[in-house]
């Protein structure tokens, strides 16, 4: 994998470093010119006409579908990709289109974002019992947890595949085989674990799978759920585009992935993900995930040498950890580090709580961390450029 070589396709990072990317990946130049030559050459909308440029970009549209079904290891299975805003929404949509039955039991754990905490507590409002498994301080949950807490009657257990805040990777196909055990479906968010690492939703064996289009270099405004039954979950939005006959009485809801997004969809980001999707398998996600495997384990190292950097989260000898790490430098707010890294070298990173509230105060961290998150386009030089830069930081505080 020559990193030089796709750096070139990112040309915004000609003056910053950016260690971001769990929050929004960068988006490289096919991608752009995919979305650019949709609204210059072909705009139409999909599924409506039947004159060129309308053909030519439900062509595009769906091949969009196809190529991220196969990316996920689903190009054979049943099932079916729904294009949706983001990771947000094909939660909820998840949430919002299950038949539930008043005490039915959820299963997730403390280590989730918002997006997969949220909607499971609103519907414990309406009456379904939510379980919270916690993680202990290093951000690992034993397997024996999760045994405990999917028990029958469990109707879902929704968990991250890798924690947007500590790095940590759950073991989803493990908990998968408890869910069948008990009945349960089990709904992966996969938003941290789809851009970075070899994913096959057959492996797993999940009945959903929810992520974001751009965390993994396509457009803002992209994202995916699939679901392994057609007809498992009702739509979230009806109205048009979505229905195969309506009549005075009622209204048939069509096939496949139409029948589950209504009105015109965002066309251009569909196409560039699709577009994202060429370009992560050209390069090879088992290429990428060895990249930054190698930059993780490089700067947790580095982060270990500086006096005053705690770092949350599993630690270098661990297997189980993505290219996600969490610190703190002691004597400055999260805030202020990222400041600094940014006015003294133009390094990007993320501080705060990263939509882990919960998590954060379960760890005792009132303010947050300071994330540095890898991908694809970063590079040993940068590292070595950030840990320097923190040491200052560190030895000034």
């Amino acid at each position: 994998m020559d990193v030089q070589e796709i750096r070139k396709d990112f040309p915004i990072q000609k003056d910053v470093i950016y260690l971001d990317s769990a929050s929004t990946s960068l988006t490289p130049e096919p991608v752009l010119e995919a979305v650019s030559d949709y609204y210059r050459g072909y705009k139409a909308n999909v599924g409506r006409g039947i004159y060129r440029m309308a053909q030519l970009a439900d062509q595009r549209y769906r091949d969009a579908h196809r190529k991220t079904a196969k990316f996920i290891g689903a190009f054979e299975q049943e099932g079916m990709i729904i294009f949706t805003r983001n990771t947000t929404e094909s939660i909820n949509i998840v949430a919002r289109g299950l038949r539930w039955k008043k005490g039915e039991r959820i299963v997730t754990t403390l280590l989730e974002h918002h997006s997969n905490l949220l909607p499971w507590m609103r519907l414990r409002e309406k009456g379904l019992d939510l379980q919270i498994i916690k993680p202990d301080q290093t951000g690992m949950i034993d397997l024996a947890e999760y045994e405990k807490a999917i028990i029958k009657g469990t109707r879902l257990v929704a968990v991250s595949q890798l924690s947007n805040a500590l790095g940590t990777v759950l073991p989803v196909k493990e908990i998968g085989k408890i869910c069948r055990e008990q009945g349960a479906a089990l709904l992966v968010d996969g938003a941290q674990s789809v851009p970075h690492m070899p994913i096959d939703v057959k492996d797993i064996d999940c009945d959903f799978l929810c992520f974001s289009g751009h965390k993994m270099l396509a457009p803002l405004g992209s994202g995916v759920l699939w679901v392994k039954k057609e007809g498992e979950i009702e739509p979230l939005l009806v109205g048009g585009g979505m229905v195969a006959d309506v009549g005075e009485d009622g209204y048939d809801i069509k096939k496949g992935y139409e029948g589950l997004e209504a009105g015109t969809p965002d066309i251009s980001a569909g196409i560039g993900l699709g577009a994202a999707v060429d370009y992560l398998t050209r390069v090879g996600v088992e290429n990428i995930h060895r990249h930054e495997q190698s930059l993780t384990k490089k700067l947790l190292n580095g982060l270990a040498e500086i006096e005053g950097v705690t770092v949350y989260g599993p630690g270098p000898g661990v297997r189980a950890r993505g290219g996600v790490v969490s610190f703190a430098v002691e004597g400055l707010l999260p805030h202020e580090v990222a400041l600094m890294l940014d006015q003294a070298s133009n390094i990007c990173v993320r501080s705060g709580h990263h939509c882990c509230i919960p998590l954060m105060k379960h760890l005792g961290l009132k303010y947050g961390t300071v994330r540095a998150s890898l991908y694809l386009y970063n590079t040993e030089d940068e590292i070595e450029k950030l840990l320097a830069t923190l040491e200052q930081i560190a030895r000034m505080a």
